[in-house]
């Protein structure tokens, strides 16, 4: 996959349809990748990659790139299709200054999830698609890829492109199993106090850092409302739990409706909160009470939070789960 997404960008770029790439590249480490725009073909060559490893959502980046002048090729996964939809539904992007090819994806790997797997002295990671060899000051250790995968991986919602101007390789279905819903479940079932302290002691980590809003597909506001000093939410470190707590509820009720839970909030998390688990409750939440809904699926389907038909929930309903209110 690697020689063909690199074959093609070239191709792209020396015919003059497209004048830059937006890709990945090795960061600190070898599984260290992060987004990167290459503007020459000497650049895609020498940095460019996918693989394994190649986690990030690249659709965010388009909003500022596809109004700079020429059009720029992007590879997507079948996940971040949807969070590009959804942009082009919100009018973020300038969809005729991008092309897009569809990359296939089994999976990514998570180097968080097998460092907290009590591996240390990692030095370097390596995947061929089934096992990740982790290469240690102490030696190697093997793990096999399906255990080393994300939480956005792990529960996969689709291995379809929902947009896309070519594919390389086979094309995937929609997975409705609605396994990624199994933890959502569970924290229904608990007791109003449990979940509270659940949420409690996850929210508590919290440095501030904002990288779950800045890498958030959803969160494109140009003015921010945690950027506002008037807020008492404001862009800083949490000085107590009502800061905690409202940052990240306040953050989840902005993009209902729109996540298309691409995960990218937990992925980037160093503390590792799971803050999909948030953004799921609310995708659960719409589907029971409005309908099955995908955001990002395709570009002509109203929200059903900003829709209005006579079927709607009524605010009076009183919502129960697992016998709690």
């Amino acid at each position: 996959m690697q020689e063909q997404t690199v074959k093609r960008a070239l191709e792209l770029l020396a015919d003059g349809t497209v004048n830059r790439v937006l890709g990945w590249k090795t960061g600190e480490f070898a599984y260290d990748t992060t987004p990167a725009v290459f503007t020459s073909a000497e650049e895609v060559e020498k940095s460019f990659i996918y693989n394994d490893f190649c986690g990030p959502n690249l659709s965010k980046y388009l909003i500022k790139e596809s109004r700079k002048e020429g059009k720029i090729l992007v590879f997507l996964k079948p996940c971040d299709t949807y969070s590009f939809n959804q942009l082009c539904k919100e009018h973020r992007l300038i969809r005729e200054n991008i092309y897009v090819i569809g990359v296939p994806c089994t999976g990514k790997v998570s180097a968080e999830k097998i460092k907290s797997s009590g591996i240390k002295g990692i030095t370097g990671m390596e995947s061929d698609g089934e096992n990740v060899t982790v290469h240690t000051l102490y030696g190697d250790s093997t793990v096999k890829k399906s255990d080393a995968m994300g939480a956005k991986c792990s529960t996969c919602k689709s291995k379809k492109h929902v947009a896309f101007d070519e594919l390389i390789g086979e094309d995937g279905e929609v997975n409705n199993d609605n396994a990624r819903f199994e933890m959502v479940e569970k924290l229904e079932a608990m007791s109003a106090d449990e979940r509270y302290e659940f949420w409690r002691g996850e929210l508590s980590k919290c440095i501030r850092c904002n990288a779950c809003r800045n890498v958030c597909p959803a969160c494109s506001c140009e003015n921010c409302v945690f950027d506002n000093p008037e807020s008492g939410i404001q862009q800083r470190a949490a000085v107590n739990s009502f800061e905690e707590n409202m940052f990240h509820l306040i953050r989840a009720f902005h993009v209902a409706g729109r996540c298309t839970d691409c995960g990218e909030c937990s992925r980037v998390c160093p503390q590792n909160i799971p803050l999909h688990l948030l953004n799921r409750k609310y995708i659960k939440d719409i589907n029971e009470f409005y309908g099955d809904y995908q955001a990002g699926a395709d570009l002509d389907t109203r929200p059903p939070l900003n829709a209005y038909t006579f079927d709607d929930c009524e605010p009076s309903i009183v919502y129960k789960k697992g016998g709690n209110e």
